[in-house]
């Protein structure tokens, strides 16, 4: 039996004000404050002292001893942290145990120790080691074990640049037919380091644009969790991010699904090179030129 990642190992984006179906209207005030509303929210988010922006490193783990800290003689150099932090120690069945260097002030998961192990992103509270401003998790990705590294104080959080977004245009808040799967079916993900994982889908939202006829598919796991669409466009490249952008929707009611491409927004992989994000699958490239939600980052690109 296939095991599938989790819908919140997808959702490396970030939800925000999804609500449950409603039908379109037209623009209005009260759809502009929604919108704006959502925008400061999402930024927010992303400007946390622990969202994707204080991401400075990823570092994948050799099996068995990995010696971490910022001096050059690590196995896994730090870009800022104590010169010898302690070593990670990383089992042939995948397990990571660390052992830290005495003298420091480092903590796991809140408490000061000395060794601790270290369960990954697969569980659902991945553990945290901090020492001042940095700190690290374990992530799994395609089998293996990677070091993220976060930094509060990183110059592509105290240095962002915002977002830059399309208009506001109610036509691009579309209500969607959903057509589900008699059968859920099994999609291969590729992330942007070319790691491929099963996705499960159990349906597709279908809708109409100037005539033709679209349609998208979101990973879902369970029926009542929200919808997750990895989606790439005619701007990608040009007016958007290249690689994807993400749209998060309520699940289908009454055989309906609320698309808002005004919430359209930029992965992680946008604002840091630290990132791991999916990539669409061919259902989701669509031959259209959404002209909707965020567009590309002013500030470095990845």
């Amino acid at each position: 039996m296939i095991k599938f990642m989790s819908l919140g190992r997808w959702c490396v984006g970030m939800i925000v004000g999804v609500s449950g179906l409603m039908a379109a209207e037209p623009v209005n005030g009260d759809y502009v404050h929604e919108i704006e509303a959502w925008r400061a929210a999402r930024v927010q988010q992303l400007t946390k002292p622990d969202g994707w922006l204080t991401l400075i490193g990823l570092h994948f783990l050799k099996q068995g001893e990995n010696t971490v800290g910022s001096a050059p003689d690590n196995t896994v150099v730090l870009a800022k942290g104590p010169a010898h932090l302690g070593t990670v120690m990383l089992s042939l069945e995948g397990q990571a145990k660390a052992l830290f260097n005495p003298g420091l002030d480092v903590q796991v998961d809140g408490t000061a120790v000395l060794a601790a192990d270290l369960h990954d992103d697969k569980k659902s509270a991945p553990t945290v080691v901090t020492v001042g401003a940095v700190s690290f998790l374990v992530i799994d990705r395609g089998g293996k074990k990677a070091l993220r590294v976060k930094d509060g104080e990183s110059e592509r959080r105290t240095h962002f640049l915002g977002i830059d977004y399309f208009p506001i245009d109610p036509s691009w808040r579309i209500e969607a037919d959903w057509v589900p799967f008699e059968k859920p079916r099994e999609v291969s993900i590729r992330n942007i380091l070319g790691n491929v994982s099963p996705a499960l889908i159990l349906g597709k939202a279908v809708f109409t644009r100037e005539g033709r006829t679209y349609e998208l598919w979101p990973i879902q796991e369970a029926p009542d969790e929200t919808l997750f669409f990895v989606i790439s466009d005619l701007t990608s490249g040009d007016q958007t991010y290249a690689a994807a952008r993400f749209l998060y929707a309520a699940p289908p009611v009454d055989g309906k699904v609320l698309l808002d491409f005004n919430k359209a927004q930029n992965p992680p992989c946008a604002f840091t090179p630290f990132a791991t994000c999916p990539l669409p699958p061919k259902e989701n490239q669509l031959p259209l030129a959404i002209t909707a939600g965020e567009k590309k980052y002013r500030g470095e690109h990845h």
